[in-house]
């Protein structure tokens, strides 16, 4: 039995521990992020945007290609291919120049619909860290509750077994009965399990915490509180939420620019030179070059462009859909949790002044207790109300972390 008490202490004491060190929530945001593969399948998207722009850049430039051609067409006994079509065989060996004389303005709205693809996917990069954000956070404050919860149990306990040792006296001076002082136990032993129940969801969580940040540990340390401030609503025109409808709606009209553009004609440059023979007459003056010009008008698509364009005229219907329903949930969830955010903090001195009161009357009973003017059982209701005081005042305050940490999520600009 002995050595059962010993291994629970060693327990114990391990946790108390390792829970020495400290770690806020800046360092789980990181490790998530550090650790996140879609965060970086962002990043590198952003960088392969960056050389397609460079792609088109190259493309504009004067095009060298090598070409060679050699081939022998035979008449057979009268059977072959007409000479005249094939000349019989032929070599050649070419290198031809290729210039396409681009538009300026087709080409600016190539660039800018590659400007807008980067916008998009810096948006979602946003976006993505801002879930990051929110999903971490939310776990902290779910461990950072577990751990007030863990504190105050652990404090209960220290205050009951100061007490205990106090009462054993006294009931073996016949100050208070036996029963009571088994009652004034049993209130010890629950506490004692529900601070045993306490550390294991703490664990649990911290695991958890650890898991969503991408972290390999079991260890849990000490979290520093959350460092969450109130973000002040603005214009939900400004809201970072909207910056992806409005891309959008450029990229929309950018892309009506460029269906435009591409029924314009189009004129290309070229020239050749290199070696072009039959191998009949005096093979060896076929060296020579070509230039010339193409001019290419476009004069009838089967209807494809006013396809095109009713195309993007529904996918603008769908941005305004979309965008119309999104303002209308976000203003009712900004009023919902602003609502919320003030609820809490009336709740807040209320509770505290509750909690205070009861805590000079647990002082003041626990001084009547140690000279046996009060009853055991009024001693243990005063605690059980000290403790659900307390332990509202635990879930008031995360309730009031959480509700930031969402007002957060849909307010900040960044």
């Amino acid at each position: 039995m002995a050595k059962k008490y010993i291994l629970i202490i060693v327990f114990f004491c391990q946790a108390l521990m390792v829970r020495s060190q400290t770690k806020d929530l800046t360092f789980f945001l990181n490790s998530s992020r550090d650790n996140d593969p879609a965060y970086h399948e962002l990043q590198n998207a952003l960088l392969s945007n960056k050389l397609d722009s460079m792609v088109l850049a190259a493309s504009t430039k004067i095009q060298v290609n090598g070409n060679g051609n050699a081939y022998y067409s035979p008449i057979i006994r009268g059977f072959g291919y007409d000479a005249g079509i094939t000349n019989g065989q032929q070599l050649s060996a070419i290198v031809a120049l290729n210039k396409q004389i681009n538009n300026k303005r087709y080409l600016s709205l190539q660039y800018k619909d590659l400007q807008l693809t980067g916008d998009s996917l810096i948006w979602s990069s946003s976006l993505g860290l801002r879930d990051i954000k929110k999903n971490i956070t939310a776990q902290y404050i779910i461990v950072y509750g577990d751990q007030l919860q863990l504190d105050f149990n652990e404090e209960v306990i220290h205050q009951l077994s100061k007490e205990e040792s106090v009462l054993k006296i006294l009931t073996q001076k016949n100050v208070y009965r036996q029963a009571d002082y088994l009652s004034f136990l049993v209130t010890l032993q629950q506490q004692k399990l529900t601070r045993n129940q306490a550390l294991v969801q703490y664990k649990n969580d911290y695991a958890t915490l650890n898991y969503l940040s991408g972290i390999i540990d079991t260890a849990t340390t000490t979290l520093l509180p959350p460092s969450l401030e109130r973000a002040t609503s603005g214009e939900i025109n400004n809201s970072f939420f909207t910056q992806n409808f409005q891309i959008d709606s450029l990229r929309i009209n950018n892309n009506k620019s460029l269906l435009s553009a591409q029924y314009r004609p189009k004129i290309s440059l070229f020239a050749d030179g290199g070696y072009q023979s039959t191998l009949t007459i005096t093979p060896y003056k076929n060296f020579g070059i070509n230039t010339g010009i193409t001019l290419s008008i476009p004069l009838y698509d089967g209807h494809q462009r006013r396809l095109q364009e009713q195309k993007l005229s529904i996918a603008e219907r769908t941005r305004l859909q979309k965008k119309s329903f999104f303002e209308r949930r976000y203003q009712q969830q900004i009023l919902q949790l602003e609502q919320q955010l003030q609820n809490i903090e009336n709740l807040k001195a209320p509770i505290e002044a509750q909690l205070k009161y009861l805590k000079v009357l647990i002082d003041v009973n626990s001084k009547l207790l140690e000279t046996g003017d009060i009853r055991i059982t009024d001693f243990i209701l005063a605690l059980n109300n000290y403790i659900a005081a307390k332990n509202l005042v635990v879930q008031n305050e995360v309730a009031r972390y959480s509700i930031l940490q969402q007002l957060n999520y849909w307010t900040l600009k960044n």
